[in-house]
């Protein structure tokens, strides 16, 4: 799907449902705040949740005390109701409307954040632009937290296609610069009580001994 077929999608999508009707709708995301909690990340380092969209993970982080936080998203609408949502609090948070493959980080993070984004990237050369912003973005020994779609798990996610992962796939799109420690699996339940398998991975930006 190209850039502005793939920004109209989304924007349709909060245009007709409201976040809390959306199929990856959370009402507490726990899990992603446990993988966050176990990278040690401390409360004055940079995080981005990409894809957060309309998400209330920023809502939790903010509230644990984490001073430094940045949301991206594709729709202007999901970032809107987000920004709604936390009033006077959004303007402690960096918002970005941009795809992923296309972002420009305006400076270095040190924890990403996708839930359920990386998965909608069904071709190649998409997903290999996403690595390379990723990449850009992470400080050296930066943590990397991705969610998607299990092997055995939904084959589609709002109308569009996308692609499983386990372990070893996930990490042979990364390559060999990020360390796997650790994968978690989540059956989510969505609005309508339907269960979606989930699967999260915890990585590190691998650094290199000099002398290697």
């Amino acid at each position: 799907m190209e850039h502005t077929a793939r920004k109209t999608h989304w924007e349709q999508v909060y245009q007709q449902k409201s976040p809390l009707d959306v199929s990856w709708y959370q009402t507490q995301p726990s899990m992603s705040l446990k993988l966050i909690q176990a990278t040690g990340i401390e409360k004055h380092q940079q995080i981005i949740d990409v894809g957060g969209g309309a998400s209330i993970l920023v809502d939790y982080l903010l509230k644990a005390g984490f001073s430094h936080l940045a949301v991206l998203d594709i729709s202007a609408q999901s970032l809107q109701h987000a920004k709604t949502r936390l009033g006077e609090n959004a303007s402690d948070i960096e918002w970005y409307e941009s795809d992923v493959t296309t972002f420009q980080p305006p400076h270095p993070y040190e924890l990403w954040h996708d839930r359920a984004v990386f998965h909608f990237l069904t071709n190649a050369e998409d997903r290999k632009r996403y690595v390379q912003v990723l990449k850009q973005a992470l400080v050296p020994n930066g943590h990397l937290i991705i969610a998607t779609f299990a092997i055995g798990g939904p084959k589609k996610c709002s109308g569009l296609d996308i692609v499983q992962y386990d372990a070893e796939s996930l990490c042979a799109e990364l390559g060999d610069e990020f360390e796997l420690l650790d994968v978690q699996n989540e059956t989510h339940t969505t609005p309508n009580n339907a269960e979606q398998k989930f699967t999260y991975f915890r990585l590190r930006v691998f650094q290199k001994n000099n002398n290697d």
